[in-house]
Protein backbone atom coordinates (compact mmCIF):
# COMPACT_ATOMS: atom_id res chain seq x y z
CA UNK A 1 0.00 0.00 0.00
CA UNK A 2 1.50 3.30 -0.61
CA UNK A 3 2.63 5.33 2.26
CA UNK A 4 -0.10 8.49 2.75
CA UNK A 5 2.55 10.94 3.76
CA UNK A 6 3.12 13.89 0.77
CA UNK A 7 6.48 14.87 -0.37
CA UNK A 8 7.79 18.71 1.18
CA UNK A 9 6.54 19.69 -2.22
CA UNK A 10 2.95 18.49 -1.70
CA UNK A 11 2.72 19.79 1.92
CA UNK A 12 3.62 23.05 0.67
CA UNK A 13 1.36 23.23 -1.85
CA UNK A 14 -1.13 22.09 0.95
CA UNK A 15 -0.35 24.88 3.35
CA UNK A 16 -0.72 27.14 0.45
CA UNK A 17 -4.08 26.58 -0.28
CA UNK A 18 -4.90 26.63 3.50
CA UNK A 19 -3.70 30.13 3.59
CA UNK A 20 -5.78 31.53 0.73
CA UNK A 21 -8.99 30.05 2.23
CA UNK A 22 -7.96 31.50 5.77
CA UNK A 23 -7.78 34.73 3.88
CA UNK A 24 -11.25 34.22 2.03
CA UNK A 25 -12.65 32.97 4.75
CA UNK A 26 -11.48 34.62 7.96
CA UNK A 27 -9.63 31.72 9.36
CA UNK A 28 -12.80 29.92 10.40
CA UNK A 29 -13.15 26.31 11.84
CA UNK A 30 -12.03 24.63 15.10
CA UNK A 31 -8.89 25.72 14.20
CA UNK A 32 -9.60 29.42 14.99
CA UNK A 33 -10.92 28.22 18.22
CA UNK A 34 -7.51 26.25 19.10
CA UNK A 35 -5.68 29.74 18.47
CA UNK A 36 -8.30 31.31 20.71
CA UNK A 37 -7.18 29.10 23.78
CA UNK A 38 -5.91 31.99 26.01
CA UNK A 39 -9.06 33.84 26.08
CA UNK A 40 -11.32 30.64 26.81
CA UNK A 41 -9.23 29.92 30.27
CA UNK A 42 -12.54 30.84 31.82
CA UNK A 43 -14.31 28.10 30.26
CA UNK A 44 -12.64 25.60 32.59
CA UNK A 45 -15.89 26.07 35.08
CA UNK A 46 -18.42 25.08 32.33
CA UNK A 47 -15.87 22.42 31.22
CA UNK A 48 -16.15 20.84 34.71
CA UNK A 49 -19.65 21.40 35.03
CA UNK A 50 -20.78 19.63 31.63
CA UNK A 51 -18.51 16.36 32.77
CA UNK A 52 -20.60 16.04 36.04
CA UNK A 53 -23.77 16.19 34.50
CA UNK A 54 -25.91 13.48 33.48
CA UNK A 55 -27.53 13.11 30.47
CA UNK A 56 -26.52 13.06 26.63
CA UNK A 57 -23.86 14.46 25.13
CA UNK A 58 -24.16 17.95 23.77
CA UNK A 59 -24.26 16.66 20.16
CA UNK A 60 -25.95 13.12 20.45
CA UNK A 61 -24.60 11.45 16.62
CA UNK A 62 -22.79 8.81 15.03
CA UNK A 63 -19.54 10.94 14.34
CA UNK A 64 -16.40 9.81 16.22
CA UNK A 65 -15.03 12.09 18.85
CA UNK A 66 -11.06 13.06 18.73
CA UNK A 67 -9.39 15.13 21.54
CA UNK A 68 -5.68 16.48 21.74
CA UNK A 69 -4.48 17.11 24.81
CA UNK A 70 -1.53 18.14 26.26
CA UNK A 71 0.32 20.58 28.92
CA UNK A 72 1.94 23.35 26.97
CA UNK A 73 5.45 22.76 27.53
CA UNK A 74 4.85 18.51 27.50
CA UNK A 75 3.92 16.09 24.68
CA UNK A 76 0.44 15.99 23.41
CA UNK A 77 -1.74 12.90 23.45
CA UNK A 78 -4.39 11.66 21.16
CA UNK A 79 -7.68 10.26 22.11
CA UNK A 80 -10.72 8.44 19.42
CA UNK A 81 -13.78 7.27 21.11
CA UNK A 82 -16.77 6.01 19.34
CA UNK A 83 -18.34 8.94 21.34
CA UNK A 84 -17.24 11.39 24.03
CA UNK A 85 -18.80 9.24 27.04
CA UNK A 86 -17.03 6.38 26.28
CA UNK A 87 -13.42 4.69 26.91
CA UNK A 88 -10.67 5.60 23.88
CA UNK A 89 -10.70 2.32 21.82
CA UNK A 90 -7.34 4.26 20.66
CA UNK A 91 -4.71 6.36 22.99
CA UNK A 92 -1.30 7.23 21.84
CA UNK A 93 0.94 10.06 23.24
CA UNK A 94 2.34 11.48 19.97
CA UNK A 95 6.27 12.19 19.50
CA UNK A 96 5.63 16.04 19.54
CA UNK A 97 5.52 18.56 22.00
CA UNK A 98 1.80 21.01 22.38
CA UNK A 99 4.30 24.20 20.84
CA UNK A 100 4.97 21.90 18.15
CA UNK A 101 1.34 21.52 17.11
CA UNK A 102 0.53 24.88 17.64
CA UNK A 103 2.60 26.03 15.04
CA UNK A 104 1.70 23.22 12.65
CA UNK A 105 -2.02 24.29 13.02
CA UNK A 106 -1.05 28.11 12.10
CA UNK A 107 -0.20 26.46 8.62
CA UNK A 108 -4.22 26.46 8.45
CA UNK A 109 -3.73 22.29 7.57
CA UNK A 110 -2.58 19.28 9.83
CA UNK A 111 -2.21 15.98 8.74
CA UNK A 112 -1.36 13.20 11.34
CA UNK A 113 0.14 9.65 9.47
CA UNK A 114 0.72 6.73 12.25
CA UNK A 115 2.29 4.04 10.31
CA UNK A 116 2.39 0.32 11.62
CA UNK A 117 5.24 -1.70 10.23
CA UNK A 118 4.17 -5.31 11.64
CA UNK A 119 4.36 -8.47 10.38
CA UNK A 120 1.35 -10.22 11.37
CA UNK A 121 -2.41 -8.94 10.96
CA UNK A 122 -3.92 -10.77 13.39
CA UNK A 123 -4.73 -7.58 15.16
CA UNK A 124 -7.38 -5.47 14.47
CA UNK A 125 -5.24 -1.95 12.99
CA UNK A 126 -6.23 0.13 16.35
CA UNK A 127 -4.58 -2.45 18.40
CA UNK A 128 -1.61 -2.74 17.25
CA UNK A 129 1.82 -1.44 19.66
CA UNK A 130 3.78 0.64 17.76
CA UNK A 131 3.64 3.59 15.67
CA UNK A 132 5.58 6.14 13.51
CA UNK A 133 4.60 9.32 13.63
CA UNK A 134 4.35 11.78 10.51
CA UNK A 135 2.95 15.93 10.95
CA UNK A 136 2.15 17.23 7.40
CA UNK A 137 4.96 14.60 5.28
CA UNK A 138 7.86 15.47 8.40
CA UNK A 139 8.62 12.40 10.57
CA UNK A 140 8.01 13.32 14.24
CA UNK A 141 9.24 9.66 16.34
CA UNK A 142 7.82 6.41 17.10
CA UNK A 143 5.19 6.39 20.15
CA UNK A 144 3.71 3.25 21.76
CA UNK A 145 -0.73 2.98 22.13
CA UNK A 146 -1.04 3.01 25.61
CA UNK A 147 -2.82 -0.23 26.73
CA UNK A 148 -3.86 1.14 30.58
CA UNK A 149 -5.64 4.91 30.68
CA UNK A 150 -3.09 7.08 33.32
CA UNK A 151 -4.76 8.88 35.96
CA UNK A 152 -3.86 12.07 34.14
CA UNK A 153 -5.73 11.05 31.08
CA UNK A 154 -9.05 9.69 32.91
CA UNK A 155 -9.18 12.98 34.33
CA UNK A 156 -9.27 14.82 31.24
CA UNK A 157 -11.60 11.99 29.67
CA UNK A 158 -13.37 12.66 32.55
CA UNK A 159 -14.03 16.72 32.09
CA UNK A 160 -14.86 16.05 28.88
CA UNK A 161 -17.27 13.19 28.73
CA UNK A 162 -20.43 15.84 28.49
CA UNK A 163 -18.10 17.92 25.24
CA UNK A 164 -18.64 16.60 21.69
CA UNK A 165 -16.19 19.86 20.25
CA UNK A 166 -14.82 22.98 21.61
CA UNK A 167 -11.38 23.95 22.66
CA UNK A 168 -10.43 25.67 26.13
CA UNK A 169 -7.82 24.92 29.17
CA UNK A 170 -8.85 22.14 31.42
CA UNK A 171 -7.84 22.45 35.27
CA UNK A 172 -4.59 20.59 36.00
CA UNK A 173 -4.93 17.06 38.20
CA UNK A 174 -2.97 18.61 41.06
CA UNK A 175 -0.37 21.92 41.57
CA UNK A 176 2.58 20.20 40.59
CA UNK A 177 1.19 19.58 37.01
CA UNK A 178 1.68 23.51 36.31
CA UNK A 179 4.86 23.64 35.88
CA UNK A 180 4.43 22.09 32.59
CA UNK A 181 2.03 24.18 31.82
CA UNK A 182 -1.51 25.09 31.09
CA UNK A 183 -3.65 21.68 29.97
CA UNK A 184 -5.09 22.82 26.96
CA UNK A 185 -7.33 20.45 24.36
CA UNK A 186 -8.82 20.36 21.60
CA UNK A 187 -12.11 17.97 20.60
CA UNK A 188 -13.99 17.75 17.00
CA UNK A 189 -16.71 15.27 15.71
CA UNK A 190 -14.61 13.15 12.74
CA UNK A 191 -16.36 11.31 10.28
CA UNK A 192 -14.44 7.52 10.37
CA UNK A 193 -13.47 6.01 6.86
CA UNK A 194 -12.55 2.41 6.58
CA UNK A 195 -10.36 1.55 3.67
CA UNK A 196 -9.35 -2.15 4.69
CA UNK A 197 -8.34 -4.17 7.33
CA UNK A 198 -4.73 -2.16 7.34
CA UNK A 199 -6.41 1.49 6.81
CA UNK A 200 -8.47 3.51 8.33
CA UNK A 201 -9.38 7.77 7.77
CA UNK A 202 -10.28 10.57 10.39
CA UNK A 203 -11.54 13.58 9.09
CA UNK A 204 -12.54 16.47 10.86
CA UNK A 205 -15.74 17.59 10.52
CA UNK A 206 -15.80 21.40 10.48
CA UNK A 207 -18.60 23.28 12.57
CA UNK A 208 -19.73 25.66 9.70
CA UNK A 209 -20.38 22.62 7.45
CA UNK A 210 -17.88 24.13 5.03
CA UNK A 211 -14.22 23.88 3.57
CA UNK A 212 -11.74 20.95 3.57
CA UNK A 213 -10.94 19.04 6.78
CA UNK A 214 -8.44 21.07 9.02
CA UNK A 215 -7.81 18.38 10.47
CA UNK A 216 -7.01 14.57 8.94
CA UNK A 217 -5.94 11.65 10.71
CA UNK A 218 -4.60 8.22 9.16
CA UNK A 219 -4.23 5.07 10.43
CA UNK A 220 -1.92 2.42 8.13
CA UNK A 221 -0.64 -0.94 8.34
CA UNK A 222 2.22 -1.65 6.17
CA UNK A 223 2.25 -5.02 4.38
Amino acid sequence: MPSLVESPGMVSLLRHAAEERRSKRGGGGMFRMFKLLPMLTSGCKMVALLGSRPGKAMLADKAIAVTLFGYRRGRISLAIQEDPRSPPFFLIELPMHTSFLHKEIDSGLVKLALESDTRTHRKKLVEEYVWAVYCNGRKSGYSIRRKNVTDEERHVMQLLRGVSMGAGVLPCLSEKDTADGELTYMRGRFERVVGSKDSESFYMINPDGSGEAELSIFLVRLK
